[in-house]
């Protein structure tokens, strides 16, 4: 069954551009030239991921993340004509998985959102999927986070990339050997939103985000999953 994706742009021209191109890459392609038209639509329809354009005629799109967020983990891949990286930035603290300025080739696009729907498809599994570090469960099978059993809300991107720290417990991890390791990380061009998906990371799962006890960091070096045993 094709995968289902709200695309969120007022440009017509893109609009049709990009619905004809993902159309023919085998998705679904459902068009919100609106930010609240988007809202309606999402609500109503379980869609697998959103492209976001931030510059809407009627609302910014940094509202639009953060209601689909307060509703669910859907992937959103965040469409800017901004040079300011503080958009980017707070796009990620927002909970968007990614982010793709304009203008852009349709194949990065493409290539990006194969690589955000992959994250977020849990894959076949071997061995230990589970790991148990006192009040913290991380399940790679569920993909889930729990913290004294409730949920932590982390998106696809964030939960890998605590896997992936939590795999390599102990060692420090530098943001490149992070990118590595974490599935389409080649694609994640913006360097600093490493730390943004920490710092969201840290709020889910620390007591105190401010003085963390499982993700430190390691000051010129990376990051380092502390195995915390409380």
């Amino acid at each position: 069954m094709p995968e289902r994706i709200l695309l969120v742009e007022d440009d017509p021209r893109l609009a049709e551009m990009l619905c004809e191109y993902l159309g023919q890459a085998g998705f679904r392609i459902t068009l919100a030239p609106l930010g609240a038209t988007a809202l309606k639509q999402f609500a109503a329809t379980d869609f697998d991921a959103v492209v976001l354009d931030l510059m809407l005629p009627d609302m910014d799109g940094l509202s639009v993340c953060r209601e689909i967020r307060t509703k669910a983990d859907t992937p959103v891949l965040m469409l800017t004509a901004r040079g300011d990286a503080i958009d980017r930035i707070v796009g990620l603290e927002l909970g968007a998985d990614d982010y793709l300025p304009k203008p852009f080739e349709p194949r990065e696009l493409l290539a990006r959102l194969r690589a955000i729907l992959r994250r977020r498809t849990p894959g076949k599994t071997t061995g230990d999927h589970v790991m148990h570090f006192g009040r913290l469960d991380i399940d790679s099978a569920a993909r889930t986070v729990l913290l004294d059993g409730v949920r932590c809300e982390l998106t696809g991107y964030q939960f890998d990339l605590l896997w992936a720290l939590a795999k390599s417990a102990g060692r420090v991890l530098s943001r490149d050997a992070l990118m590595d390791k974490v599935k389409g990380a080649h694609l994640e061009a913006f360097d600093r939103s490493i730390d943004v998906h920490m710092s969201r990371i840290r709020a889910a799962i620390e007591d105190d985000p401010k003085k963390p006890r499982r993700v430190i960091t390691v000051r010129g070096a990376g990051y380092v999953f502390a195995k915390v045993q409380d």
